[in-house]
């Protein structure tokens, strides 16, 4: 052939397939090759066998070829055949290659004609062959036989889909010459995925077959039916001669004679036949994998460059090697306790975008959640004064006190005090397992090797339980601290000296706690409780801030609807609905004033508890608080002889002097409780996890053991080191093969609209449905020029029985002939 470069490519693309067929079919898929499609005894494995000039492939009737059968074809000095699953085992008698195929296929869909996608991997080497690739694809059925799956017709067409569809398949579509041609289903599924016809090659079996006095000259001379690459024509051994075991040679020289012959075919007899196909063949396959190659060049090092630093990591990991093993162990527990830090401090590297790292959600609970929780607990404002009167009188008894009492606030304060150890506990339990799923998150990547996981996952554990209960201890050491000692000297505290503090003391709380006008949050709410009749429920863009609660139109804030004041107004939960998805709360003001037009109460409903939960704690940030029914211990509603005005004056000043002090106890807590945390437990754990426990793990005794790989690790680590030899193997072998080679240019292009679309939907492999075409099923092409009457007058045909031809503006040079 004189292009040495390009005779190359077929066994380079042979090399790759073997190289990739060790890793699964996804990478053989983009490696270029010929398809062949057709329907059922159309003759496609008649045209394989005349290739090899042997019987080797399963016959009988209904499907016979059940699994794809990549058959790579090596021009050899010996003939010999020998399977991808029998590697070392080279067959010699074609006859044991028919039954391996068929022992095969059976293994995996058993008897009743099943199919199966996984291929048959056969090579052929013989000096009667020119180096080809083709994959034996199972024949196009209608109608299921026997015990077949009733949609076997789809499960065909969309095995057969899944290698047409590739951009690097070559379609060879094998139509017999005794059926409509316009309506073979070979060419049907070709024009769904290649309706340009770049990559579909005619084959016409079965020309001897045809009716006396008919014949397929115009189809094979591409005038009738035409192909962009044309049609080449076949004679096949009859079911006669295959029975009577007539020599494929014999069969071949009578297939010339047949072509020198007949008086519609000799003229082009050169051009037709098995020999000139297979070279046809050799030739585009050649001229095609060199335009497929750097495409599927630029695959495999995107594939390798995903699979380097997994790979990197398994080659330094030898099981057998106890040196490794120490030295791997070494670093996961290094990897481990890296990551468990990142987790809690935070990285500016891999920053996930969607969830909330275990460092976020406690930093949620140290200035969301737990200031909820405190101020939860001291808002209910009646009941506060419920308890400070019956303190007052029983510290009274029998007599009538002139002046407040120091022992109804100091015991008072002591028991608001002594209610902070529930948020505390519930503040140290919501951490506590925040550190628990930061460590089980972290801990998923020892999945690998399962002692090793479950040890680490003990070990830390254990040690988070044990810093819980010291934690726990030290904090109630701080309530019980708190409770010891009444300070009404501290510097914060308002005394009867500052009596017009006290009487401002409610609104100088709520601005002490922002202060200025700072805004707390932004996000999206649904006003929940808007009759239909005024436009029903619609989600506004609310800012919440120390003084107002406005919402605008959008997020863009240049459309404000309302500026609600915050001043006396209180929230309070509302159930969900039976049939709502949202989580509402309600916000109401305390003197029964409307909050907004004529509503007494505004219902704003978020997506999720989570939503709700954060909302609420900035509302309480913001002053406006939850509220609570007034009632004492025993539900008897609100004390009597409130009236006596001495004794509201008492209550009043106990409860702004309670009110004062909690205020600095709060402040204090909510400062100290977060350090407390960060010291006793959560820089804890991260010190033990770096510097405790490997200690931990080598004085188990068992390092060899908890390196011990999983079945399922040891098989992925198999896989993934198979797959990346495999892929540079494949890539260190394109890199010898120069593809600056010359090649022939694709014949122009012809009116394909006669082949009728696929009638079937669109298949799950292509995803691509027919193109209706509404052109007659068999126009004929024009001819170049105008007709001439018998007269000498030109005469034109008419519009109506003109095809349009696709007809470029430069048309490329045409296939030279191959001899």
């Amino acid at each position: 052939m004189g292009n040495r470069g390009m005779e190359d490519l077929i066994p380079l693309v042979n090399r790759l397939r073997d190289a990739l067929s060790s890793v699964g079919e996804r990478c053989s898929l983009h490696l270029p090759q010929i398809a062949v499609v057709g329907g059922q005894s159309a003759g496609k494995s008649s045209v394989l066998e005349n290739f090899v000039g042997r019987d080797f492939l399963p016959r009988g009737s209904g499907i016979v070829t059940r699994r794809p059968l990549i058959l790579q074809l090596l021009s050899d000095n010996t003939e010999y055949g020998e399977f991808l699953h029998c590697q070392g085992k080279k067959f010699t008698d074609f006859d044991e290659i028919r039954k391996e195929i068929e022992t095969e296929t059976h293994r995996l869909t058993g008897s009743n004609k099943a199919i199966s996608p996984v291929p048959i991997h056969l090579r052929i080497h013989s000096p009667h062959v020119l180096n080809l690739t083709l994959v034996d694809l199972p024949g196009i059925t209608k109608v299921p036989v026997g015990d077949q799956p009733t949609d076997i017709e789809y499960q065909v067409r969309d095995m057969i889909m899944q290698y047409i569809c590739k951009e690097n398949c070559l379609i060879l579509a094998v139509t017999p010459a005794n059926t409509d041609l316009a309506n073979s289903d070979a060419l049907k599924l070709a024009k769904d995925v290649d309706p340009q016809g770049l990559r579909t090659i005619g084959v016409i079996t079965k020309l001897d077959l045809m009716d006396e006095g008919t014949n397929a000259r115009q189809i094979l001379e591409n005038k009738l039916l035409p192909l962009r690459r044309g049609y080449i024509g076949v004679v096949n051994r009859s079911q006669k001669d295959i029975d009577g075991k007539k020599d494929i040679k014999e069969a071949l020289r009578a297939e010339k004679e047949f072509f020198l012959s007949h008086p519609a075919y000799k003229h082009m007899s050169e051009k037709m036949g098995t020999p000139y196909l297979q070279r046809i063949l050799n030739q585009q396959f050649t001229n095609h994998i060199r335009d497929t190659l750097p495409a599927f060049r630029s695959h495999l090092q995107s594939q390798l460059l995903a699979l380097k630093k997994e790979a990197e990591d398994y080659m330094q990991f030898n099981p057998n090697d106890p040196a490794r093993r120490t030295k791997t162990l070494l670093q996961l527990v290094q990897r481990f306790a890296v990551d468990f830090e990142k987790l809690i401090e935070g990285s500016g590297d891999k920053v996930d975008t969607v969830n909330l790292s275990g460092g976020a959600k406690i930093n949620r609970i140290f200035h969301e959640r737990f200031p909820y929780e405190l101020i939860k607990i001291g808002s209910d404002e009646g009941k506060l004064r419920t308890e400070i009167n019956y303190a007052i009188r029983n510290t009274h008894g029998v007599r009538t006190g002139l002046f407040t009492p120091d022992t109804a606030f100091e015991a008072i304060v002591k028991k608001q005090i002594s209610r902070l150890k529930g948020p505390c506990v519930k503040f140290i339990d919501m951490v506590s397992q925040e550190l628990t799923t930061t460590l089980y998150q972290c801990i998923d990547k020892l999945s690998s090797f399962p002692k090793l996981r479950d040890e680490t996952e003990r070990i830390v554990t254990t040690e988070i339980r044990e810093l819980e209960t010291k934690c726990r201890d030290q904090v109630m050491l701080l309530i019980d601290i708190q409770v010891a000692y009444i300070n009404t000297k501290h510097e914060d505290f308002v005394g009867f000296n500052n009596s017009p503090q006290m009487h401002n003391h409610t609104n100088t709380k709520i601005a002490a706690r922002i202060g200025g006008k700072q805004v707390i949050r932004k996000g999206w709410l649904t006003i929940n409780n808007i009759g239909i009749m005024k436009g029903g429920a619609k989600e506004y863009w609310f800012i919440l801030s120390a003084e107002n609660l406005s919402w605008f139109k959008d997020d863009k804030e240049k459309e404000k609807k309302y500026m609600l004041p915050l001043d006396n107004l209180k929230l309070r939960d509302v159930e969900k609905g039976f049939m709502s998805s949202k989580y509402v709360f309600a916000i109401f003001n305390t003197e029964l004033r409307n909050v907004y037009k004529d509503y007494k109460c505004l219902e704003l409903a978020c997506n999720s508890q989570e939503e709700l939960d954060s909302w609420k704690a900035s509302l309480l940030r913001a002053g406006v608080y939850p509220e609570k029914v007034a009632v004492d211990e025993q539900g008897n509603g609100p004390p009597e002889n409130l009236s006596n005005p001495q004794l509201e004056r008492q209550v009043e000043t106990i409860s702004n002097l309670v009110d004062s002090y909690m205020g600095i106890i709060y402040k204090t807590v909510r400062d100290l409780m977060p350090k407390t945390m960060m010291h006793l437990m959560i820089n804890s754990v991260k010190e033990f996890i770096s510097s405790e426990l490997l200690a931990q793990l080598y004085a188990l005794g068992e390092c060899s053991a908890l390196m011990d790989e999983s079945p399922e690790q040891q098989q992925h680590r198999v896989e993934v080191l198979q797959k990346h030899a495999a892929l540079k193997e494949a890539l260190a072998a394109i890199g010898e093969i120069s593809t600056s080679t010359c090649t022939t240019p694709l014949p122009p292009p012809v009116d394909s609209s006669w082949i009728k679309p696929s009638s079937l939907p669109k298949t799950a492999a292509s995803g691509k449905p027919g193109i209706r075409s509404h052109a007659p099923p068999v126009p004929r092409v024009p001819s170049a020029g105008p007709k001439s009457s018998p007269n000498g007058s030109r005469q034109h045909t008419s519009q109506q029985n003109r095809t349009p031809a696709l007809v470029p503006r430069r048309l490329p040079p045409a296939i030279p002939s191959v001899k």
